[in-house]
């Protein structure tokens, strides 16, 4: 499959470009420079051809973070097959841009110069200007507009291969996925449903929906089918605050320079998601925004971190990075809640580990363990991502966590633990009525899901809850995933 580049300096279009060849909102678009930051990668269809498209950030220079930006933008472009270098057309050619082009251009790829904002008739005339570029392949079209860009794709389709044309079928199903993509909202819109102008409570950053929750014996949901789809591929993302390492994480994980590190805070933008393969499972891990309180949340921010709650919505686990070499905040327990509020399995990732005092570390991991009760069942893993101290071992603790994850214990192994619960301590009565536990089923994995069928539901006490969710613990390995149940009655789906 062939890699095509977006290239180019800030604010030119690159993004939208993106979102247009891939047919639907996917990179955030902004006015404001240097959006783009990490390099995004999507697979689409050129008409019936499909391809790897890469988004990249801005080629501009300064400061530490836009150094790297343009350092990882270049890599994308070497690597690349096709590079469509874009350039605002309504500004006049800058020489950074020609020198760029012509460095690229020496490496004997296919390549276009695209100058975009070409937003009607009259300023066709301002194409020529560009032809100092010393090209043929100039294209002077309008994203916004949606003008003139039959012939850029035209081109690029007459450089993809023959062999790389898609079936009928799959073609098929690609267009059905475009319609729903077209139809959704855009950035603004999506936010707007989401964005009030409240108070600074510290963090909400999203409006809080009502979620039904599991974990008190829901009793009005149904029942489902056991289903175990997907086991083989484990959704990773990878949270907390701003600059406690996510970024490094990722690229130690994958053992390249996939996102940009970088010491400001609020590095990352658009949630980065790169799937590997290790032992026969597909690891997608995701790098998403750092999470803020409301009031410091600035500009194009406020789109990230929706994006991150959509990503959270759609994984199986998560890492929550801590920095292990400051205090920990309100905050990263906030963060942390958001696990617990989407019923992720999880590791508690506690990063920079290597510049943490060594005489705290046990005090460390006790205050862990002490603020962050509600996720008992996660592992704690003390690493270095920048070093890349202990990080091997995350691949296969992801997996043994998937495993307890996906795991369906019998009815007949689930009820032999349920009964002698019940005969080391009995059910309290409810208002002198007997409460009685019939039997337990699990109906669903990925977390884990026990019906627990009895005759009085509403009689079975929080305390008692946990007493079976114990005992459930001792007996089957459920390290790192939650354990909801449902009280049911009899005949009650």
């Amino acid at each position: 499959m062939k890699k095509i580049a977006i290239i180019g300096r800030p604010n030119v279009g690159k993004s939208s470009l993106f979102n247009r060849l891939v047919k639907k909102r996917d990179a955030i678009t902004s006015d404001l420079a240097g959006t783009t930051r990490d390099v995004k990668r999507r697979t689409t269809l050129i008409r019936d051809k499909e391809a790897q498209l890469l988004d990249t950030g801005g080629l501009d220079k300064g400061c530490e973070l836009f150094d790297k930006i343009k350092e990882m933008s270049l890599k994308a472009a070497y690597k690349a097959d096709i590079i469509l270098y874009m350039v605002d057309g309504k500004g006049l050619p800058e020489e950074e841009d020609k020198k760029l082009f012509y460095e690229l251009q020496a490496m004997g790829k296919d390549m276009a110069l695209v100058v975009n904002k070409i937003d009607n008739d009259k300023m066709k005339e301002k194409l020529w200007e560009f032809y100092e570029f010393g090209t043929d392949a100039i294209f002077g079209i309008s994203v916004s507009h949606n003008r003139n860009t039959v012939e850029l794709m035209d081109w690029v389709y007459d450089k993809l291969p023959e062999s790389d044309i898609v079936k009928e079928e799959e073609e098929q199903s690609a267009v059905e996925v475009v319609k729903e993509d077209e139809e959704a909202l855009n950035d603004e819109e999506f936010f707007a449903q989401y964005a009030e102008d409240e108070e600074d409570d510290g963090y909400i950053y999203w409006d809080e929906e009502e979620v039904e929750d599991d974990s008190i014996f829901g009793q009005n949901d149904r029942i489902k089918e056991f289903d175990e789809n997907d086991v083989n591929h484990i959704k990773i993302a990878i949270i907390g605050r701003t600059n406690v390492g996510k970024s490094s994480l990722l690229n130690a994980l994958l053992k390249e320079e996939r996102s940009v590190v970088s010491s400001v805070a609020g590095t990352t933008i658009d949630p980065i998601d790169e799937t590997i393969v290790y032992k026969d499972k597909q690891l997608t891990f995701v790098d998403t925004a750092g999470l803020r309180r409301r009031g410091k949340i600035l500009g194009i921010e406020k789109y990230a971190l929706m994006r991150t709650k959509e990503m959270l919505e759609n994984a199986n686990m998560a890492l929550v990075v801590l920095d292990a070499s400051e205090p920990f905040l309100d905050l990263d327990e906030k963060i942390a809640g958001l696990v617990d509020q989407n019923r992720l399995a999880c590791v508690i990732v506690l990063n920079k580990w290597d510049i943490a005092k060594k005489e705290e570390h046990e005090k460390i991991i006790k205050e862990v363990r002490d603020r962050f009760k509600f996720l008992a069942y996660a592992p704690i893993i003390t690493l270095s991502a920048k070093s890349g101290q202990r990080v091997d071992k995350l691949h296969d603790i992801i997996l043994q966590i998937n495993e307890n994850y996906s795991q369906r214990i019998t009815t007949s192994q689930l009820n032999e633990v349920i009964d002698k619960a019940l005969r080391r301590h009995t059910l309290p009565s409810m208002h002198g009525q007997v409460i009685r536990i019939y039997y337990a089923t699990q109906y669903e994995t990925r977390p884990p899901k026990i019906a627990i069928i009895m005759n009085k539901p509403k009689g079975l006490h929080f305390t008692y809850r946990r007493y079976l969710t114990n005992k459930l613990r001792e007996a089957f390995d459920f390290t790192g995933t939650p354990l909801l149940f449902k009280a049911k009655k009899r005949g009650e789906r």
